[in-house]
């Protein structure tokens, strides 16, 4: 992903000086790998729910299937009617693999159209995302870029190089950005370095340099994530915010839109831009995605059609729009970083890091650096000793056996050995394995955990060839 396409034209026909303001809604897609087929194989989430439709609300497997490829029905509608439309679309690497194991060719095609066709590319947008719908903050340093490369391979693979090279922004798994120093530094880093040039972030998962929250106008312009690690070392990279929490009907009733509506322009680098307002939810998931959303979708680019000033628009063409130095953005870090940087002081060094961590957290209960999301409610460390350990075990092994023979040889990592030890890696880490508490989900874990080990035993016994 080296190099980049030519900035986008907007072809709704507004200048960034004829629009006063704008919103862009992403829908997030996953369904998680599992141990749990007939005979104990690995498959799709979603095939699990269509083999056993009397548990829980499995009953809802086809319904989410249609959500997974309606867009590519949606959306051509709507431009013949006059409108313009725009979506941006997370689908985990799990899920797309899913697709293809289950035979659903539907979805695929659906996918592909929206991922391909000259006319959809200035309509739909593609975010990356991890592979393995990992959450970065308790992800392994080494593996966030494994995750990150792993998405880009499972995309070219179904849709192109040429559709690829399209994919500017990245959405987090959970919206959940690290706060550690060194796991930012290494994730922002990470981002950069497979070519991506935004990513979007929760609003309360950020904060202003000084501590400070961000204030009312800053969440409604890009900002740019400064990421500093514990050897002084910074990176950044521009961040788009998403506002308020996780409820779906936020974007299920386009609440987006109907909030942009009454904004204005907002200051930005010394002169003003349109006013973006920006969210993300799960595209299937609940009674609001699944039987609202279309008919809301419908009637908000209708609206639209018939007035001015206010635009759908997507993150890469906000920020071509706009056409503003990352320079002219507000400095932002992650959450609690402030604080942890007065503790430290003049202080440098992995060491030094932790000892202030660890005092803020003696003088404020509170101070946490397992990261923030929009699910602050729950805890993706605590409780899940059984799963976090494993996890940490495997990706040292992972890394002991083929760090330094990749390097030697990266031909290794085109061999069965190898991709049968990152498979179960990256889907060890996927976050439903941390979600829904201990029971069955656990077990899934465990059981990834062992094939893993196995993978990794059977690798050492002859060459990785």
């Amino acid at each position: 992903m080296e190099q980049r396409p030519p900035k986008a034209e907007r072809k709704g026909g507004e200048t960034a000086q004829e629009l006063h303001s704008c919103f862009a809604c992403a829908l997030h897609m996953h369904q998680p790998t599992i141990p749990a087929g007939a005979q104990g194989e690995l498959i799709s989430h979603l095939q699990f729910m269509f083999e056993h439709p009397g548990e829980g609300d499995n009953h809802n497997a086809e319904p989410f299937a249609q959500c997974y490829r309606r867009m590519a029905e949606l959306m051509p509608q709507l431009i013949s009617e006059g409108c313009q439309p725009r979506i941006m679309l997370d689908y985990s690497g799990t899920l797309l693999w899913g697709f293809e194991q289950m035979g659903r060719s539907d979805i695929l095609d659906a996918l592909r159209y929206l991922a391909c066709d000259p006319v959809m590319q200035s309509h739909v947008e593609w975010l990356g995302s991890f592979w393995g719908h990992a959450v970065a903050p308790s992800t392994p340093i080494p593996d966030l870029k494994l995750q990150i490369q792993a998405w880009q391979h499972q995309f070219a693979a179904l849709f192109g190089a040429e559709a690829l090279s399209r994919v500017r922004g990245f959405s987090p798994p959970e919206m959940h950005l690290p706060n550690h120093p060194d796991t930012l530094y290494a994730f922002v880093k990470a981002l950069k370095d497979c070519g991506y040039t935004w990513l979007l972030v929760q609003e309360h998962s950020v904060e202003n340099l000084d501590g400070s929250a961000l204030s009312q106008q800053q969440k409604y312009v890009p900002n740019r994530l400064v990421a500093r690690n514990s050897s002084g070392e910074s990176v950044s990279i521009t961040a788009l915010i998403k506002t308020q929490g996780s409820d779906t009907k936020l974007v299920g009733q386009m609440q987006p839109c109907y909030e942009a509506l009454g904004l204005g322009r907002v200051p930005l680098g010394g002169r003003q831009a349109p006013a973006l307002v920006a969210q993300i939810a799960d595209g299937e998931n609940g009674g609001v995605m699944m039987n609202e959303f279309p008919s809301a979708f419908t009637q908000a680019h209708h609206k639209l059609r018939d007035q001015a000033g206010t635009a759908a628009i997507n993150g890469s063409e906000y920020l071509d729009l706009v056409d503003a130095s990352e320079a002219d953005f507000p400095a932002i870090q992650a959450v609690r970083q402030h604080q942890l940087w007065q503790q430290l002081g003049t202080g440098q060094g992995a060491e030094a890091v932790t000892a202030a961590i660890e005092a803020c957290r003696a003088s404020d209960p509170g101070f946490a650096m397992e990261g923030a999301s929009w699910t602050n409610n729950l805890s993706w460390v605590e409780g899940y000793e059984n799963v976090l350990g494993p996890m940490q075990q495997l990706s040292a092994a992972f890394h002991q056996r083929f760090d330094a023979a990749v390097a030697q040889d990266p031909s290794i990592t085109h061999t069965a050995p190898y991709q049968q030890a990152l498979l179960h890696l990256l889907l060890l880490e996927t976050s439903c394995f941390r979600y829904w508490g201990q029971g069955v989900w656990t077990d899934y874990a465990r059981e990834l955990y062992r094939r893993g080990e196995a993978a990794l035993a059977a690798s050492w016994e002859g060459p990785a060839d």
